[in-house]
């Protein structure tokens, strides 16, 4: 347990530390124009999952890295064959940025907000290029048990985001913001591939493709990558759901979402942290006792982060708004919010569990599960029942993944071990 908080804490301070520079840029915008704030808010709805789906394939390497700490020259073809792949995603998602105007129109933004997107679109397309480039280094640092180095990228790249969006914004507007994420990028990949050329003694450097070894990451990253987009649509759907619903709760439904990301924070680290300790398992005795170790850090993390929500109670709502209908909503809708956050970490542990193991495409199957009964109920729930029904909704959703999920670590972990399992895993 103590080994897996030393390799978590790290992860959730890079966290921490990227959503501060979030919320830096968005302050920053806000002041120079409202118009500018709804171009970015646009832009980023399509950035997000594309990051975030680029982010999880990423990961997906790590299961391959981590049996390998201590035998750099196994890792470096390893590294190669993912930068390939992580490039192929990287393309993907910037065309999926690049075509934020055009759907941005046809779904009916007004045309000033379309017209104030500019060159955004382009800047973040090649920052998400820049991020795939570094062929999931930071992912790799955390399989070898280096996990400083993404706190040390994330710093580099969230200090150079913070001083670009305040020199460049006043001036340039969201083409500031697009140079500033740019270059942010660029910083944090290039410290964490020189943390990762450090960790292993050696530069990865480039080679061939090799076909069948990239078959073999994808065949763990796409799923893993198709997971997170379909928690992102599904939970999109969600809000669109509640926006049916009363101003007043459609505002505290988005407070009660935005609380959901910082109590989930700790559980999220915890999970990814626990990758190595799955992977580099050898009975399944041992994968089972990592995985229940970080299920119960990760569901601890979540209480105390949601008890000291339920404790300060109106002070911290009136950060969010200062309307006492909304806080009133956001405080009786707490206990929903704090159940459905515990339930999700636990999911989250079992559901990257099957990733340590190779069987990310078996969490794709019970997210389409989960999420498929989501989605269609979400608009009759908000329609019938309000946001209470919407978060009773999630809160079943996500016990339902607490359980597919933990039923398939419990099933796919009783290989571990066996001959060959390296090969079907793969």
């Amino acid at each position: 347990m103590t080994g897996l908080l030393r390799a978590a804490i790290p992860l959730l301070l890079s966290m921490v530390t990227g959503l501060v520079g979030s919320l830096v840029v968005t302050a920053v915008l806000g002041r120079h124009a409202t118009v500018t704030l709804a171009a970015f808010a646009v832009v980023t709805a399509v950035l997000t999952p594309a990051a975030t789906a680029v982010a999880g394939a990423l990961r997906g390497l790590a299961p391959f890295v981590a049996p390998h700490r201590d035998d750099p020259d196994a890792v470096v073809p390893i590294l190669r064959d993912a930068r390939w792949l992580s490039l192929l995603v990287g393309v993907a998602g910037g065309l999926a940025v690049l075509g934020v105007p055009l759907l941005a129109g046809l779904a009916g933004v007004p045309g000033e907000v379309v017209a104030e997107i500019g060159a955004l679109p382009w800047l973040l397309a090649l920052y998400l290029l820049v991020y795939a480039s570094g062929g999931g280094a930071t992912s790799v640092l955390v399989a070898i048990g280096r996990s400083r180095g993404v706190l040390w990228s994330s710093l580099a790249g969230t200090a150079v985001m913070i001083v670009l969006a305040v020199a460049l914004v006043p001036r340039l507007g969201l083409t500031g913001v697009g140079v500033a994420w740019l270059l942010s990028g660029v910083a944090s990949v290039t410290v964490a591939n020189l943390s990762l050329r450090r960790a292993l003694g050696r530069r990865v450097g480039q080679a061939w493709p090799r076909a069948g070894e990239i078959v073999r990451l994808a065949r763990v990253s796409v799923p893993l990558a198709g997971t997170i987009l379909i928690k992102f649509g599904g939970l999109g759907v969600v809000t669109f759901a509640a926006g049916l619903t009363s101003p007043r709760d459609t505002a505290a439904h988005a407070v009660l979402s935005t609380l959901t990301g910082f109590t989930m924070l700790a559980s999220l680290s915890v999970a990814q942290a626990s990758v190595p300790e799955v992977a580099r398992a050898r009975t399944t005795a041992e994968a089972r006792r990592a995985n229940r170790t970080a299920a119960l850090l990760a569901v601890t993390a979540t209480s105390l982060a949601a008890l000291a929500l339920l404790l300060l109670g109106d002070p911290v709502m009136a950060l969010f708004s200062d309307d006492p209908g909304v806080r009133e909503r956001v405080l009786s809708l707490l206990p929903l919010m704090v159940a459905a956050s515990m339930a999700d970490a636990a999911q989250a542990v079992q559901g990257i569990g099957l990733t340590a193991l190779k069987r990310s495409g078996a969490s794709l199957g019970y997210f389409a599960a989960g999420y498929g009964l989501l989605v269609s109920a979400a608009v009759p729930v908000a329609v019938t029942w309000g946001i209470d029904g919407l978060w009773v909704a999630l809160v079943v959703v996500n016990v339902l993944l607490v359980g597919l999920q933990g039923v398939g670590f419990h099933r796919h972990s009783a290989r571990v071990g066996e001959p060959g399992m390296g090969a079907i895993g793969a």
